[in-house]
């Protein structure tokens, strides 16, 4: 165990985490999500796990140490519900719910249409999968900046 890290995060995680430079985009897969066939087309090139957990329990771990890209708000995406894109599903709201107390504010995330969604997840720099069983439990988080201390 470490000090004030969340322990949801394991050391590969952590590591992925810190190797991702400002704008690389991860997935937060639920397990329905073909993880690992994308995750092996992704720049790191194999699947991670915060196994256990709900989407938003690892959205909150992972948010306790990586800034979004809050120039390009939203940065965080949402997979849509098929035949209906506007329609937030629970897990979703929980996931808005930790986006937004992380970032201190009303963050809305974005709608990804679901096939797009898979493309885009092959151009991340990697996937997570939790163990969130309900369907549309997936998102895509960017990589912000932690800017200078002012002197």
């Amino acid at each position: 165990m470490l000090k004030n890290i969340d322990p949801a995060l394991n050391a590969d995680v952590l590591h992925a985490l810190r190797s991702m430079g400002h704008a690389d985009t991860l997935v937060i897969s639920d397990t329905n999500f073909p993880s690992d066939a994308i995750a092996r087309q992704t720049t790191l090139g194999k699947l991670l796990r915060i196994d256990n957990v709900s989407a938003a329990r690892a959205i909150k771990a992972i948010l306790s140490v990586m800034p979004l890209d809050t120039p390009i708000q939203p940065s965080v995406g949402r997979m849509e519900v098929m035949g209906a894109p506007g329609e937030v599903p629970p897990v979703q709201r929980e996931v808005q719910a930790e986006v937004d107390a992380a970032e201190g504010k009303a963050s809305p995330m974005y709608g990804i249409e679901r096939f797009a969604f898979y493309e885009e997840a092959k151009k991340a720099y990697c996937v997570i999968t939790t163990g969130e069983t309900r369907f549309y439990g997936c998102f895509m988080l960017t990589k912000g900046v932690i800017p200078p201390e002012a002197a």
